[in-house]
C-alpha cells in the first residue's frame, strides 16, 4: 500500500522544499490543504508541481471552503497543474453540491466530509456525488462496515482512498491489513506516522519513514505495544490534558 505525503501549506518556496525532500525518499503522491487564500494557493501548487515534476500526483482538500460557483472557477484554475482530485471542495450539505459540481467541472472529485455514517457512505455512493470516497473505519462504525462500504463502492465503479484523522500504529495497522484486501484502493492512503513525535509500538511503522508498507509479517496485526511508551504518555496526559489542534488563542481577534 502506497501513502501520502502532507505538506505543510506555507509558501511556494517552503512547499518546493518539503516536496523535494519528500521526492527523495520516495514519495509520489502530495496533499495540500486550500480554501483559504486562492492566489497563494494556486502559487503553492504552481510551485509543486515544478518541484515534482510531471509524474507525482497532486491533491487539494478545500474542506468544503466553497460555493458551487466557486468552486467550478477555482477548480478549473488549478486544472492547469494536473490535479489528480480534489478532496470535498463544497459543503456535503445538501448532496446535489458534489453532483451539481461534478457535471461542471473536469477534476475528479473526493468526497470526505459527509461520509461520517455507514447511511451517508451509502448516500454518496448511490447519488454517485464523487469519484472517490476518502473515508476511514472511525466514523462508518467498525473495520468491517468500512471493508463492505469500500467494496460497495468498487462495485460502482468508485475509488478509495483511507482517510485518517491522526492515529497510533495500532489502528494505523489494523487499518493498513484493510487497505491489503480492497479492489478500488488509490496510492497515496492518508497516514500521519511520519508527522509524529512517537508512538505506543516497540519499532516504528514502516510509514514513518517511507510511503510504502508490504504485508505485516508479525503476529496478530504485526505491531507490538510498547507497555513503557502507553505510561509515558498517559503521565503526559494526566499532566496536560487532551490535545487539541486548535488552540482557543488561534481564534483571538
Amino acid at each position: 500500500v502506497d501513502y501520502f505525503c502532507y505538506l505543510s501549506a506555507d509558501s511556494p518556496d517552503s512547499v518546493a522544499a518539503q516536496a523535494q525532500r519528500a521526492t527523495a525518499a520516495g514519495y509520489s503522491v502530495f496533499y495540500l490543504k486550500v480554501g483559504v487564500d486562492l492566489d497563494l494557493e494556486l502559487a503553492m501548487v504552481a510551485a509543486l508541481r515544478q518541484a515534482i515534476g510531471a509524474e507525482g500526483k497532486i491533491r487539494i482538500d478545500a474542506n468544503g471552503a466553497w460555493s458551487v460557483a466557486e468552486a467550478v472557477r477555482n477548480l478549473d484554475a488549478f486544472d492547469r497543474h494536473q490535479i489528480d482530485f480534489a478532496e470535498q471542495p463544497v459543503s456535503q450539505d445538501p448532496i446535489r453540491n458534489m453532483v451539481e459540481l461534478k457535471q461542471k467541472v473536469r477534476v475528479p472529485l473526493a468526497a470526505n466530509e459527509g461520509l461520517w455514517r455507514l447511511a451517508d457512505v451509502w448516500e454518496v455512493i448511490r447519488a454517485r456525488a464523487a469519484d472517490v470516497l476518502c473515508f476511514s473505519p472511525y466514523w462508518v462504525g467498525t473495520l468491517a462496515a468500512f471493508h463492505r462500504l469500500s467494496h460497495a463502492a468498487a462495485n460502482e465503479g468508485l475509488a478509495v482512498c483511507r482517510h485518517t484523522h491522526g492515529e497510533l500504529g495500532l489502528m494505523a495497522a489494523a487499518s493498513h491489513h484493510l487497505c491489503l484486501t480492497l479492489p478500488n484502493l488509490l496510492i497515496g492512503n492518508q497516514q500521519t506516522a511520519a508527522l509524529m513525535d512517537g508512538d505506543i509500538l516497540t519499532e516504528d511503522l514502516p510509514i514513518a519513514k517511507s510511503p510504502v508498507w508490504g504485508i505485516p509479517t508479525g503476529t496478530g496485526l504485526g505491531v507490538e505495544v510498547d507497555f513503557s511508551k502507553v505510561e509515558k504518555y498517559q503521565q503526559a496526559y494526566n499532566e496536560n490534558g487532551q490535545f487539541l489542534p486548535y488552540q482557543p488563542e488561534m481564534f483571538d481577534d
